[in-house]
């Protein structure tokens, strides 16, 4: 488990969120990336742009395939990673810092807990 932070939480499609005061930062994860191989370009959404938990709401395309971003929580995005623009290997290179996507300020910082701990998102990876 030592590609996967601890202070982290996860869901299901392989994406890492970061709580800091109602607002949550969004990645892939370490997984991610590797299964996606070079990452060629990312589309990102607009900073005011709402969108509830487990809606579409980016894409990362690769060499090998595209592959849509999940809203991990209901809430407005604040910020957007534009590094990726120009860098989108960023996410291949440094998945869990400065290949962030996109922040989202939450409606129910509650919510977070709700997502995978580390242990359950490890539990849920192929054997390598």
């Amino acid at each position: 488990m030592d590609s996967i932070p601890t202070d982290l939480k996860y869901t299901e499609n392989h994406e890492w969120v970061k709580m800091s005061e109602g607002v949550i930062t969004v990645g892939l994860t370490d997984f991610a990336q590797r299964q996606l191989n070079d990452v060629t370009f990312v589309e990102l959404p607009e900073p005011g742009d709402r969108f509830d938990a487990e809606d579409e709401c980016a894409v990362v395309e690769s060499v090998k395939a595209a592959s849509d971003i999940y809203a991990p929580l209901t809430g407005e995005v604040s910020e957007v990673n534009d590094v990726l623009d120009d860098r989108p290997e960023l996410i291949n290179e440094d998945p869990f810092g400065e290949g962030w996507i996109f922040r989202m300020k939450v409606d129910d910082p509650e919510q977070f807990e709700e997502l995978l701990s580390v242990n359950e998102y490890a539990d849920m990876l192929p054997e390598e």
